[in-house]
């Protein structure tokens, strides 16, 4: 399907080729709309979390489907999933189940991170800031 046709079509046709197979996923708090995290999903990872109703994706450093939290019990669970115009990129609407959606931790508390977007850059200096949790 070409991307005019995808743009037009009430079908579900992920374009994963278009980028070697890979999909961004952008996932997003339902509640707040706070962009939690970013990562890819195949057409496998895709499928399992329709399947399981969990956010799946494909570890570009592991090589391997992964599902948010079946290690840190840190579950994204699906809303809703939205794809994009030409259907190249997805956002996973989520409801966060556990203390949050990044693997890296706050070093004060110990606790994961809400989001991975945890710092912003000050446009004036360039350097890096943490934004509350």
């Amino acid at each position: 399907m070409d991307t005019q046709e995808r743009e037009k079509t009430e079908t579900q046709a992920i374009d994963f080729e278009k980028r070697g197979g890979l999909v961004p996923v952008v996932a997003q708090d339902a509640k707040s709309g706070r962009i939690l995290m970013l990562a890819y999903a195949n057409k496998e990872a895709l499928d399992k979390t329709i399947k399981l109703g969990m956010a799946t994706f494909w570890s570009t450093s592991r090589n391997e489907i992964w599902t948010k939290g079946a290690t840190s019990g840190d579950y994204l669970k699906i809303v809703d999933i939205l794809t994009d115009c030409d259907q190249d990129a997805l956002i996973y609407v989520v409801e966060p189940e556990g203390a949050g959606a990044c693997h890296t931790h706050d070093p004060k508390s110990g606790v994961a991170r809400e989001s991975c977007f945890y710092r912003k850059v000050d446009l004036k200096t360039g350097k890096l800031e943490f934004l509350p949790r």
